[in-house]
């Protein structure tokens, strides 16, 4: 089912990881570019991955379908149609930031 994330992180385990998602669908050429660079990422930097197919899912298609892919990290909207690797970086390591420290 679409609505159903595949998790592929290999810090799924850790309660105070961050969670990134990214909301794809088959055939879209931007989606595979998106989430294979989002796990090359994950490879190197270590987050949990969300990955969700809107296929299907009448809700997420109304929600997603005109901006794909959406990334979100930690549920904040953080790219559309692109994902630019230095700005993922830097947003990555806020989120991790955040998270370090309960004051921010």
């Amino acid at each position: 089912m679409g609505s159903t994330p595949d998790s592929y992180g290999v810090l799924d385990h850790v309660p105070h990881a961050v969670r990134v998602t990214v909301f794809h669908a088959a055939g879209c050429h931007l989606c595979e570019r998106a989430l294979a660079q989002v796990r090359a990422l994950r490879d190197e930097l270590g987050f949990a991955l969300d990955e969700v197919a809107i296929d299907g899912d009448p809700e997420l298609e109304a929600r997603y379908r005109a901006w794909l892919p959406v990334v979100e990290i930690d549920g904040a909207q953080t790219f559309t149609y692109h994902v630019h690797e230095d700005a993922f970086r830097r947003r990555l390591a806020a989120a991790q930031s955040a998270r370090s420290d309960p004051t921010l």
